[in-house]
């Protein structure tokens, strides 16, 4: 035997593994590739993606109920005295309720006194410090929505909406 053909005995095992490695490769990378895609759709339609885009073309995913704008019904401005020491404290208020349909505003009007009764009782317990800051106006926020909820049930408030709140 020559050099060469020893070369060519030799380089042949070599080649046949490099082939295998490549196989190897290829179909190890195939299925990462087909892992991650059954991966990703199970995640998309598992986590509400498999809704269909808007026809507008934003991307936006369209509901599967219309979606009615919405109701705001405005309360009369009030002013109350907070609870304060020493010197008067007045906070003014004027806010707009949101509500669900035109309906909902029927249903809640006869509740009227019934609402403005349950602020004024609760607004008027506040100190100055109560409204402090953006946390404090958000808890003001939840406590009148939630006795808003309690005086008119069994109708429904959506949100609580401060259109001016002024203390002096």
């Amino acid at each position: 035997m020559t050099a060469d053909a020893d070369a060519a005995e030799a380089g042949a095992p070599e080649e046949g593994a490099g082939r295998s490695k490549k196989k190897l490769l290829i179909f190890g990378g195939a299925g990462l590739v087909l892992l991650a895609a059954i991966g990703g759709g199970a995640y998309y339609f598992l986590m509400g993606g498999g809704e269909a885009a808007a026809p507008d073309g934003t991307g936006a995913p369209e509901a599967s109920v219309e979606q009615r704008p919405a109701v705001f019904f405005d309360l009369p401005e009030m002013t109350v005295n907070l609870s304060s020491e020493g010197r008067a404290t007045y906070l003014r208020v004027r806010i707009s309720l949101e509500v669900s349909d035109r309906e909902m505003v029927q249903k809640i009007e006869p509740y009227l006194p019934r609402i403005l009764d349950a602020f004024q009782v609760y607004l008027r317990e506040l100190r100055p410090a109560d409204l402090e800051g953006s946390s404090g106006l958000f808890r003001l926020k939840e406590e009148l929505l939630r006795r808003i909820n309690t005086a008119v049930y069994p109708a429904r408030i959506e949100g609580v909406l401060f259109k001016e709140i002024l203390v002096q």
